[in-house]
């Protein structure tokens, strides 16, 4: 693995965050307030990042130093199989405008940001980077996957074509402020605290958990992913993607009972197994992370209270956003 010689400084730069008003791009612009650089953003009503020329015309403007891509069309089990087209004509689209753009524009380095569903659905766990290509993917969001393995490869024939410092970076599954929280479409962390939430508040006698309970999750909270992501900005230059993973994990039927006792509600459990589980494991091996000298904080049980308290108090707000 290739790292930079010499830490690359974000201290005066211009740095765009595309999509910063979802939960991971919010989290970087929140973490990059201490770095002392230009953080600069866009709307989708001023700029749609499905049009090419719109976001070549946008970032020759701008020029940015900097891109974090967090953009991207998101969703749960259902979403997935509900919308392949979004998820793959949407995420293809933008990652390769922003890509392409910034190649044009002479960024100097670009993050982006895939997910740890591009590994084989029965990948060997904890899923190292190499894992990547060696088997089918998971049904139920292959469609994301496959945008988000085109992403990586992108960077990397930038890379190797024209000497482009773009890098890749893979989440675990995440949480916390921000998160998308609609009744039909979230994944199952925010699935699982707007319904508890809304079960303690009406003192419901049972919830309902989509599938058996038994699939193991590792869990991060976004906070930590925006400081790895800084990290990595400023501490890897290489060809390969690395993963970011918290270590922690849990099964679906204990973080849902996890997420019952903070809510306060007392009442019954129960798993509908007609429904889906998706993959049976997803564990990232972030080794290769953790050697560059850099782990998460947030322990399981204090993020999930944290992101539990946001969402109580921001609830009018996320309802409407539900409405969109």
């Amino acid at each position: 693995m290739n790292t930079a010689q010499q830490a690359f400084s974000l201290s005066g730069r211009r740095v765009w965050v595309a999509g910063h008003r979802g939960m991971v791009g919010s989290a970087i612009v929140r973490r990059l307030g201490s770095e002392g650089c230009d953080i600069l953003t866009v709307d989708r009503a001023t700029l749609d990042l499905r049009r090419q020329a719109d976001v070549e015309a946008w970032m020759a403007a701008n020029k940015p130093d900097v891109v974090f891509v967090a953009a991207a069309t998101v969703g749960g089990i259902n979403a997935n199989n509900s919308f392949p087209v979004n998820f793959l004509y949407d995420n293809l689209v933008l990652e390769t405008n922003i890509i392409q753009a910034a190649h044009q524009c002479d960024v100097k380095k670009l993050i982006f940001l895939g997910s740890s569903c591009i590994y084989p659905r029965l990948a060997e766990q904890p899923m190292r980077e190499d894992a990547l290509l060696t088997g089918p993917l998971e049904p139920t969001n292959e469609w994301y996957a496959v945008a988000k393995i085109a992403g990586i490869k992108l960077c990397q024939a930038y890379r190797k074509q024209h000497g482009r410092d773009f890098i890749s970076a893979m989440p675990t599954n995440l949480y916390g402020p921000g998160d998308n929280f609609h009744p039909e479409h979230s994944h199952v962390a925010a699935a699982l605290i707007a319904r508890f939430h809304a079960a303690a508040l009406e003192n419901r006698p049972v919830v309902d958990i989509w599938g058996s309970g038994k699939p193991l999750r590792e869990f991060m909270h976004v906070d930590d992913l925006a400081d790895a992501l800084i990290f990595l900005t400023q501490h890897y230059s290489g060809y390969e993607h690395i993963n970011v993973g918290s270590g922690q994990e849990i099964s679906i039927a204990d973080l849902a009972r996890m997420i019952a006792r903070i809510s306060g509600w007392q009442g019954e459990l129960r798993l509908d197994a007609s429904k889906p589980d998706g993959s049976p494991r997803k564990m990232m091996d972030s080794s290769r992370l953790h050697a560059m000298g850099w782990r998460a904080r947030i322990a399981l049980e204090a993020g999930f209270a944290e992101a539990f308290d946001w969402y109580r108090r921001n609830i009018a707000a996320v309802r409407q956003s539900n409405l969109k």
